[in-house]
């Protein structure tokens, strides 16, 4: 069974993390992601562990369902290489600042002139028009710029980024909606076009949707931020044995808490019986949630709170995480046998799909590895390629004797 995106090409310039997530969910969907890297690849091929100096556990696990080409775009020959990838795909996806994609004649004038149905999708740090852009980006700048490490600071921590790349995810799957939303466009209005995917903007609205709060109303009727997400008492609570993660949240929640604790005078305390008077007094609540999960065991206080139906689990660590047994049961990861790199653990796509599940994914590909197959599918003959491969345009880059790079 086919994926729902097979048939569609994607021209993939990105790279780091906000880009190859996008397009290795664009992949996952069936579409043929075609990377294109600089003549020394991805610098994430060379971030984590890895078998290999250019197959990093990072690179693995954002790399999956495409397939690699070595390019020199500096070089004129690499220019028209590009042209023709570009007027035989459906979509072209790139993180290069405007300024760089301009002299590399990759603006969306210059790609929509070979390409006029061609969906043109560019990853910027900041949207065009605004003060930043054409500015630099990454990960804990725009989560500094987005407010996430003054969140934690006001919640008593010091400020801090969420430790892992948020910001890049968020632009990622941002940029998977609106390649797809732009692709069902053109099915059905035959037009290409351009769409922007700035990382500050995306992981902005996704902090503001909770934290906009009394700023939301002109003029404003309270602060920003939500109380009960804001509380420096939420956070997993210790039990007598280790750590619990509980979100007693509706009506039904607490009066059912309360009356499993044995406080039915808090039932019916005013300060608690709706959403909002408890929000008022949250600090409270949770202060109170705190002193009571010390009594019992984490798997205690699991049953118990399921009997009630309110939502709980225990804290995971990375490695109970890996090893959680609800992964396990529900075929999250999977062990395959990489051409190159030997056994590796993957995690499948988190999306069901009832009608067109792929079959299977295409295992991270090695730096330049499909080249060749890809020009030929472009119509090059097998003696330009090994032009391009003399004039160090086709990667990857050779080693020379004494341990230096052609």
């Amino acid at each position: 069974m086919p994926g729902p995106l097979q048939g569609i090409r994607i021209v993939d310039l990105s790279s780091v993390l906000m880009g190859p997530s996008a397009t290795q969910a664009l992949g996952d969907m069936g579409a043929d992601v075609i990377k294109v890297e600089p003549l020394d690849g991805d610098t994430t091929r060379r971030v984590g562990p890895g078998r290999s100096e250019t197959m990093g556990s990072n690179f693995l696990n954002m790399n999956r369902s495409k397939r690699s080409i070595a390019l020199d775009l500096k070089h004129p020959s690499g220019r028209k290489v590009m042209a023709r990838l570009i007027a035989n795909s459906d979509v072209l996806i790139h993180n290069i600042r405007p300024d760089a994609a301009q002299r590399l004649g990759l603006s969306y004038a210059d790609v929509s002139a070979i390409n006029a149905k061609i969906v043109y999708c560019a990853l910027t740090g900041f949207g065009s028009g605004g003060t930043y852009s054409g500015q630099p980006a990454y990960d804990d700048l725009i989560q500094g710029l987005a407010a996430l490490p003054a969140l934690y600071a006001q919640c008593g921590d010091i400020p801090r980024y969420v430790p892992t790349p948020i910001a890049d995810r968020v632009a990622g799957l941002h940029a998977v909606i609106a390649v797809t939303g732009a692709l069902l466009h053109r099915e059905r209005c035959g037009e290409g076009q351009a769409v922007e995917v700035p990382m500050f903007e995306s992981v902005a609205h996704v902090v503001l949707a909770d934290h906009m709060y009394g700023r939301t109303f002109e003029p404003p009727i309270g602060q920003a931020g939500y109380n009960r997400v804001l509380s420096p008492s939420r956070h997993p609570y210790k039990t007598a044995d280790g750590w619990l993660c509980v979100l007693i949240y509706n009506d039904r929640h607490w009066q059912s808490f309360f009356e499993l604790i044995g406080r039915h005078d808090l039932a019916a305390d005013p300060r608690f019986t709706t959403m909002r008077s408890r929000n008022l007094h949250i600090d409270e609540l949770y202060d109170l949630l705190a002193k009571t999960l010390l009594d019992r065991s984490t798997a205690q206080w699991i049953e118990a709170l399921h009997s009630v139906d309110i939502p709980a689990g225990p804290m995971n660590t990375l490695d109970s995480l890996i090893d959680d047994p609800h992964l396990a049961a529900a075929g999250f990861f999977e062990t395959i046998s990489h051409p190159t790199e030997g056994p590796i653990r993957t995690m499948r796509p988190p999306i069901g799909w009832s009608a067109s599940k792929p079959e299977s994914f295409r295992p991270a590909p090695n730096l330049g590895e499909h080249g060749p197959e890809v020009l030929r599918e472009n119509g090059f003959s097998d003696q330009e390629i090994e032009a391009l491969v003399a004039e160090g345009v086709l990667g990857p880059r050779r080693a020379v004797k004494g341990g230096a790079s052609a």
